[in-house]
C-alpha cells in the first residue's frame, strides 16, 4: 500500500474543505486534500450554484410567457420556446468554469489532492480508497469537511420518480406533475423554479407554514407568490403512501386522506451530516446527535481532529463552512484564530427573495427590551422601478442603546443586501449609524435606511 505523510489532512473538498486546504497551503502547511468526487463539493456541483442558475433561468422563461400573453411594461413577444437541454448545458458550462477554478486554486496554493473516499483508521492515519488503489495517510492534523446529504422519507426512497435536490438539477425536462414534500428553502426554490418553467406543483409541509424558522410576516410575500404561480400549497399535511405503478401519490391532512397524481415526487425535508463509511467509530469524538461537537477553533473532542461545515451543530451554510475553514487553517499554521462571529447571514432565493442576519424579533432573549422598524418596498422607487415592489425590511434594534440585534427582509433582490445587514452587525452599528449614511438613489438599500431612521428619528418617506 501507498503511503503519504503531511501537516494537514482535510477530508472533503467542499467551500470548507477547499478553502481551508488551499489557506493552510498557502500559509505553509504540508497539505493534503481527499475527495471523492469532483472539488467543490455539494454546493458547486449539485446545490447552491446549480440551483441559482435554474432559478434565473426560469424567470428569464416565466417573463417571456408573461410578455407573450398580456405584455409586460408595454412588452410583447412572440411565443417563447423552452429548449431544457440547452439550459442544461448553460448550467453545467457555469458549475463546471467554477470546479475547474477551485481546482486551478488548490493547484496553485500547492495543495496535493487525492481523489478517493476517506476512512479513519486512528486519529492521525486515514486510508484512501483511491483510482489506482489504497493509499496510507497519516497526518499531524486531520479535518473532517465531508459536508451533508439528503434525507430520506420512509416509504419514499431515493430513485426513479422520488427525486432529491440532485436528482432533481439533473432532469432531462420538467415533469408535468411534481409533488414536492417539504417546503423549506430547497423544496421552495426549486418548486417555484420547476412551476415557472411549466410544471403543475403541489407543494406538501408537514406543519403549519412554510420556511417554518421565520415569522409569518416575512414568508407571507412569498406564499402569495405561490399562489399567483398557481402552485397549490398543502400545510399540516403528510405523505403516508406512494404507489409507483399509477404514480399517485397519498396524502393525510386536516381534511382527511387525499391522493395526489404526480409525475415526480420531490422530497426536501432535511440533510443530515455524510459520515457513513467515514470510520468514526474508530475515533472518541464527541457528538451532538449526529453532529460532531467542536469548540471555537473547530477542535474536536480528540487532539489534531478538526470539523468544520455540516458535519458540526450550526445552519448548514457554505459561507459557515468557508468561515471556519479559515479558522483551522490558520490554528494548525500557529496563527491565532477563532470563531468570534456575530452572526451567519441566510438567505432564501425564494420569490421574493428573503434575507436574514441576526436576531429575529422573536429570537430576542427574555428581559431584552427592543425597537422594531420596518419600511415597504412599495415605497421605495428602485422596486417599483423593478415592477417588484411586495417586501420589506425589518430592524430588530436593543431599546436601550439601539444597538442593531437583527436584520431580515424580503423583497426583489435582497440576496444582495444581505452583506451590508451583515456588516452592520458584526461592527456592533447602532440604527442612528446606518440612517446618518447617506444611501444612493435610487436604490433597494435606500429601504435599509428608511426603517433605520424610523427608530433613529423618522423616515423620510414612511
Amino acid at each position: 500500500m501507498n503511503e503519504l505523510r503531511c501537516s494537514l489532512l482535510v477530508i472533503g473538498g467542499g467551500p470548507g474543505g477547499y478553502v481551508c486546504a488551499s489557506r493552510a497551503a498557502r500559509l505553509g502547511v504540508d497539505t493534503i486534500l481527499v475527495e471523492g468526487q469532483r472539488v467543490g463539493g455539494t454546493c458547486l456541483n449539485i446545490g447552491c450554484i446549480p440551483s441559482k442558475a435554474l432559478i434565473h433561468a426560469a424567470e428569464l422563461y416565466h417573463n417571456a410567457v408573461q410578455q407573450a400573453g398580456t405584455g409586460m411594461q408595454g412588452i410583447t413577444v412572440s411565443a417563447p420556446r423552452l429548449d431544457f437541454g440547452q439550459t442544461q448545458e448553460w448550467k453545467t458550462g457555469v458549475v463546471d468554469k467554477l470546479c475547474n477554478g477551485v481546482a486551478g486554486l488548490l493547484e496553485r496554493s500547492g495543495v496535493k489532492t487525492l481523489k478517493g473516499w476517506a476512512r479513519f483508521r486512528d486519529g492521525k492515519t486515514v486510508e484512501v480508497e483511491s483510482e489506482t488503489g489504497p493509499v496510507l495517510v497519516r497526518a499531524d492534523n486531520v479535518v473532517i469537511a465531508t459536508g451533508s446529504v439528503p434525507v430520506e422519507l420512509p416509504g419514499l426512497p431515493f430513485g426513479g420518480r422520488i427525486l432529491d435536490s440532485t436528482a432533481a438539477l439533473a432532469l432531462p425536462q420538467p415533469p408535468r406533475r411534481l409533488a414536492v414534500i417539504g417546503a423549506g428553502y430547497i423544496g421552495l426554490e426549486l418548486g417555484t423554479a420547476l412551476a415557472k418553467l411549466g410544471s403543475e406543483v403541489t407543494m406538501i409541509e408537514a406543519g403549519p407554514n412554510i420556511l417554518p424558522q421565520y415569522d409569518d410576516k416575512l414568508t407571507r410575500p412569498a406564499k402569495r407568490r405561490l399562489e399567483a404561480l398557481g402552485i397549490a400549497l398543502r400545510l399540516n399535511t403528510k405523505s403516508t403512501g406512494w404507489d409507483d405503478a399509477t404514480g399517485v401519490l397519498t396524502l393525510q391532512g386536516e381534511d382527511g386522506e387525499e391522493r395526489l397524481e404526480a409525475d415526480a415526487v420531490l422530497v426536501t425535508v432535511g440533510r443530515r451530516p455524510a459520515t457513513d463509511g467515514l470510520g468514526l467509530g474508530e475515533l472518541n469524538l464527541r457528538l451532538n446527535g449526529p453532529f460532531i461537537e467542536v469548540d471555537d477553533r473547530c477542535h474536536t473532542s480528540m487532539r489534531g481532529v478538526f470539523a468544520i461545515g455540516d458535519v458540526t451543530p450550526g445552519p448548514m451554510l457554505a459561507h459557515r463552512a468557508m468561515a471556519q475553514g479559515e479558522i483551522v487553517a490558520d490554528v494548525v499554521a500557529g496563527h491565532a484564530n477563532a470563531w468570534d462571529k456575530a452572526c451567519v447571514p441566510a438567505v432564501c432565493f425564494t420569490d421574493p427573495e428573503i434575507a436574514t442576519v441576526g436576531l429575529l424579533p422573536s429570537e430576542v432573549p427574555e428581559g431584552v427590551a427592543t425597537k422594531v422598524s420596518e419600511f415597504s418596498f412599495r415605497a421605495n422607487g428602485r422596486a417599483l422601478t423593478l415592477d417588484a415592489a411586495e417586501g420589506f425590511v425589518r430592524i430588530v434594534a436593543r431599546e436601550s442603546d439601539h444597538v442593531i440585534l437583527g436584520i431580515q427582509a424580503t423583497g426583489p433582490g435582497v440576496s444582495e443586501l444581505v452583506s451590508g445587514f451583515a456588516l452592520a452587525i458584526e461592527t456592533g452599528l447602532r440604527v442612528e449609524d446606518v440612517a446618518g449614511t447617506i444611501h444612493a438613489h435610487p436604490t433597494l438599500g435606500e429601504a435599509l435606511q428608511e426603517a433605520a431612521l424610523a427608530t433613529a428619528s423618522m423616515a423620510n418617506h414612511g
